[in-house]
């Protein structure tokens, strides 16, 4: 029993310093954002997974993580609803941007594929050719995600005071798989992966579960870095708040549905934002 816990509360205590570490910083220097910060920081883990284990992929492994980053990496270059922060303050134009959402994509995508192939908690139903698995998650993510969509653009025009200005529903579509492919390959793929690897062998019951819940409120959390230096409270509130009702609905998709149908739910959430003006 006394050394089930340790690895969990280091991470836990790992995951803290970085975010109140970062938050500190942000209040005096140009401090990197925290999606850079964590998306960097996976991808890195998932690159060292890789070169141990790159021997376990198969042939369509690496098919999978190709056409998803040349998805992200090409979808990018034509992008005129989704517009992303400079990563790192540094890479401003859409030819830099594309290569490095599509490289992180296409790292990211391998590590959790190596993680995947080693009883990983995160199924990947289209890498091992199970097609209607995987479409089924898909329309499960959508008819998941359609609702919470809705209620997404309600809050946005509350807490924005902007009136919906509809946009082109086919620039919608294309710019969505953006942060929907991206985000998901690589919080719910990748770092939950990561953090299964290092929970799994003190608890390996809920080690699934527990570094699903881990990654996914590091995914939340990351979008409210400005707020955390301005208002704390504020940041904490309105991040547990979005956990609950678009962090949790992932969580379960993402573990019982395959990534695809996190995708799909992530997808719907952002082509309603998008085709709206938001």
């Amino acid at each position: 029993m006394k050394n089930r816990y340790p690895p969990l509360i280091l991470l836990i205590a790992v995951i803290l310093s970085i975010f109140i570490g970062r938050t500190l910083l942000a209040h005096s220097h140009n401090a990197p954002r925290l999606f850079d910060l964590s998306s960097s920081l996976t991808t890195l883990g998932a690159l060292l997974v890789l070169v141990q284990g790159h021997r376990c992929l198969r042939p369509f492994d690496w098919l999978m993580a190709l056409g998803l980053g040349a998805v992200v990496g090409f979808g990018m270059l034509f992008a005129t609803l989704f517009s992303p922060y400079p990563f790192l303050g540094i890479i401003r134009d859409a030819n830099g941007q594309a290569f490095v959402r599509g490289l992180f994509t296409f790292l990211s995508a391998l590590g959790g594929l190596v993680i995947l192939r080693q009883g990983g908690p995160v199924p990947f139903p289209a890498a091992n050719g199970q097609w209607r698995k995987s479409g089924g998650g898909i329309l499960q993510g959508l008819a998941v995600g359609l609702p919470l969509a809705v209620i997404n653009v309600i809050a946005l025009q509350f807490t924005q005071g902007q009136a919906i200005q509809w946009q082109s529903p086919l620039a919608a579509l294309l710019d969505a798989l953006q942060p929907g492919i991206v985000e998901e390959v690589i919080y719910r793929f990748a770092l939950w992966g990561l953090l299964w690897l290092v929970l799994r062998k003190s608890l390996p019951e809920s080690a699934p579960w527990m570094a699903g819940l881990l990654a996914s409120l590091v995914h939340t959390f990351a979008h409210f870095d400005a707020l955390f230096v301005q208002v704390p409270l504020a940041a904490l509130g309105m991040g547990l708040a979005m956990f609950v009702l678009w962090g949790l609905p992932l969580i379960f998709l993402a573990r019982r549905r395959g990534l695809e149908s996190a995708i799909a739910f992530h997808w719907v959430q952002d082509i309603t934002r998008f085709l709206t003006g938001f």
